[in-house]
């Protein structure tokens, strides 16, 4: 017994570190041991009791104990402050008040009579109206049945009692409780405990193991590795902290997937399936032309984004690219924006056609013969789609300036007009008649008056 004793010491001690509570809605039951006293001196009856609280704490000759545990309660938690107790003890009674003496008081010892008791009891706590966590004294009334050896009664019971919560679960008790008998065979008497209570059990609004003191989530079936909160993906990670709580994701993510492991979660991934680059919203590129595959019209083929990802064609193979090449299917400079260039020898070979171009005497029309020299000069002209030209005509010195000067520009202009009329664009073509003004040879011999009567071909200034 005495080693009992030592443990309840023990106890009391280790659990004093913590923080304190008390018996509420979280924790409705508890259990109590410990030990009671009985004592029947000071009830307000003739001796050999005494005066009603008369030597109350006058332990050494009122009270009547035993040298081990002899109480045991369990107690429900009702509402609003209100707890049921129903408690059993057992004692031994050798002390029965005492009767007056010459020299004193003269205790009435008795012969080691078994006291039994069961009683409950309603109490109402007083902790929330003191605003205290620790602190609980509290009263109450009840009833129980009281038996001393084989005389036995019913009672009506007053309590005073203290709580003090060392734990969210356990707390030191005293309590004292004045027990009015029913019958008058059985004295009333006092009956005062000490001991510890223990709180167990609670509410589980959802059911998930945990109670609500504990559940951070009281109304959602959880975990009890995230306090009774859920984790409705098991990623690890609580739907609150969740940012993706239906889909098992990964932490670095809030709990979002990245199904392609591309280091973009799937929610922000544009292509959640296939690996890609963070600044293409996850998507692949192959080429690496900073188009996406998806978008890319050559995904193989480096290229920039103005041409669909694909590089740009030259066609005709001159070292200008189609989109800066003026005549990209003719081969050309790039001094010339890809178009050929009319050189000196182009020019010479087309004013030597040029002079061949046979006319009507005295008139404008071209005659027949002329054709395929026109023909040639055609095919010459169409290789420099882009170069303009002006046709020129010339006359000698026979006949008036005026007249010379007509024929001339009327000469120049049916050479355009035959010119325009088989394929050459009008847009690259002028004419001008410089009359008897620009010679090439001397008038006043047969031969220099047939050179100077010609047509030339020149580039445009």
């Amino acid at each position: 017994m005495k080693n009992l004793s030592r443990l309840f010491l023990v106890a009391v001690l280790l659990i004093g570190f913590s923080n304190a509570n008390a018996q509420d809605a979280n924790n409705p039951w508890a259990f109590g041991l410990g030990i009671n006293a009985v004592d029947f001196f000071p009830v307000g009856e003739d001796a050999p009791q005494g005066d009603l609280f008369e030597e109350f704490f006058n332990a050494n000759d009122h009270w009547n104990t035993i040298s081990f545990l002899s109480r045991i309660t369990i107690s429900r938690y009702l509402d609003e402050g209100f707890t049921l107790t129903v408690a059993g003890a057992l004692n031994e009674i050798d002390d029965f008040g005492s009767f007056p003496g010459p020299n004193g008081d003269v205790p009435n010892r008795v012969d080691n009579l078994t006291y039994y008791s069961v009683d409950g009891t309603i109490s109402y706590s007083f902790k929330d109206l003191i605003n205290s966590n620790k602190i609980d004294p509290y009263l109450g009334v009840g009833g129980g049945y009281t038996w001393v050896d084989n005389i036995g009664a019913g009672t009506l019971n007053g309590t005073l009692g203290f709580n003090y919560w060392i734990s969210e679960s356990v707390a030191f008790n005293l309590q004292t409780s004045y027990k009015n008998s029913f019958e008058d065979f059985l004295a009333d008497h006092f009956q005062h405990s000490a001991g510890l209570r223990f709180n167990f059990g609670g509410s589980d609004t959802d059911g998930d193991g945990i109670y609500d003191k504990d559940d951070a989530c009281p109304e959602e079936a959880g975990l009890e590795a995230f306090n009774g909160c859920p984790d409705s993906d098991n990623d690890g990670i609580q739907d609150s902290k969740d940012d993706c709580p239906s889909t098992a994701g990964l932490a670095e993510f809030n709990g979002c997937p990245d199904t392609d492991g591309d280091g973009v979660m799937d929610k922000d991934d544009q292509c959640a399936n296939t690996p890609g680059l963070k600044s293409l919203g996850g998507c692949p590129d192959a080429d690496g032309d900073g188009i996406k595959d998806g978008d890319d019209k050559c995904p193989n083929e480096s290229g920039p984004s103005a041409n669909g990802g694909c590089p740009w064609p030259d066609s005709d193979g001159d070292g200008v690219l189609d989109k800066d090449d003026n005549c990209k299917d003719v081969a050309g400079t790039v001094a010339n924006n890809g178009c050929p260039e009319v050189t000196k020898e182009i020019q010479d070979t087309l004013n030597s056609y040029a002079k061949t171009i046979l006319f009507d005497t005295g008139k404008s029309s071209i005659k027949d013969e002329s054709a395929k020299v026109l023909a040639d000069i055609i095919a010459i002209l169409n290789k420099y789609p882009t170069a303009k030209f002006t046709v020129e005509g010339h006359t000698d010195s026979v006949g008036s300036e005026k007249s010379n000067q007509s024929l001339s520009e009327s000469r120049a202009l049916s050479v355009k007009d035959y010119l325009v009329a088989n394929g050459v664009d009008a847009f690259r073509l002028s004419s001008r008649g410089f009359g008897e003004s620009k010679p090439i040879a001397d008038n006043k011999t047969r031969a220099g008056r047939t050179e100077n009567r010609r047509v030339e071909i020149n580039l445009a200034n």
